[in-house]
């Protein structure tokens, strides 16, 4: 509705996670590091952050990013019985039809495994919203996917994504044996104030706009209440640009945002992101 008016080629602030709209963020760029580096050496990684802050786009992108030599298996919605994960994970690795009995689940998964191996494929698996598994059992039965091991080379990778409860969760003694396991992990910040204000310019020339679309006044505005959340931050700056565009203005100023902070009922951050 609005690009026209703006000149984009496309919407800026989308709501689905597109890679291609990654801004280079020093924390985003740390945590793709660290996913990357996962998966490459085949370590059980945790990735936690606060809701917003961008960690289901870089799983795309590492999905992405990975090459020929690795098959990522992507689980969106982990509340699954241990029974529904195995039959799940069996599936996404190509096995055409899972048993229901968990002894053939685990012979068709050791199959599945050892022939990625023999055809030099690492799986990689990522469970995003982690957080969402619903009992110890299903952690136990991802646990026990870091046995699958020959020598000292893990077969797989393992993924962990999911808010700060699911950190929380692994730090409780119920869960030591997995916590164990986890041989890197990283926490997603929020962005300060000068990565806000390059985030939402980056994403401007994307689609060929102007990158001084927002004023900086505009953009302390939007800083103050985001708190630096790329989710929140893509809602404001949305519907700033469809209440510019119904004004028919050029640039977009505080009074524009404090307009639709009010009207999607955000209050300011009183516990802002340090940095800048």
């Amino acid at each position: 509705m609005y690009e026209e008016h703006f000149e984009f080629n496309k919407k800026p602030f989308g709501k689905t996670p597109d890679p291609a709209f990654l801004y280079p963020s020093p924390v985003h760029e740390e945590a793709l590091a660290r996913l990357q580096y996962g998966a490459e050496e085949r370590e059980l990684t945790l990735l936690t952050g606060e809701i917003g802050t961008g960690k289901t786009l870089l799983s795309r992108i590492l999905i992405d990013s990975l090459g020929d030599d690795y098959h990522p298996v992507l689980i969106i919605n982990p509340r699954l019985s241990p029974n529904q994960f195995l039959r799940t994970l069996a599936g996404r690795m190509g096995v055409k039809e899972p048993a229901y009995q968990k002894t053939g689940l685990l012979e068709q998964l050791n199959r599945a495994i050892y022939e990625f191996y023999e055809g030099g494929i690492c799986p990689v698996i990522i469970i995003d919203e982690a957080q969402l598994i619903p009992t110890r059992p299903t952690f136990e039965e991802i646990r026990l996917l870091t046995n699958y091991q020959l020598d000292d080379l893990n077969l797989i990778s393992l993924i962990l994504i999911g808010q700060p409860e699911l950190k929380k969760r692994l730090n409780n003694p119920t869960y030591a044996a997995l916590r164990q396991r986890i041989g890197i992990q990283y926490h997603l910040t929020a962005m300060g104030r000068h990565d806000t204000e390059q985030y939402i310019s980056y994403r401007l020339s994307i689609v060929g706009g102007n990158e001084d679309l927002f004023t900086g006044e505009a953009v302390d505005v939007v800083y103050e209440y985001s708190a630096g959340l790329p989710r929140v931050i893509n809602n404001i700056a949305s519907n700033a640009l469809l209440a510019g565009f119904s004004k028919e203005v050029g640039q977009i100023g505080p009074d524009i945002i404090m307009d639709v902070v009010q009207d999607l009922d955000l209050v300011p951050s009183f516990s802002k992101p340090q940095g800048s």
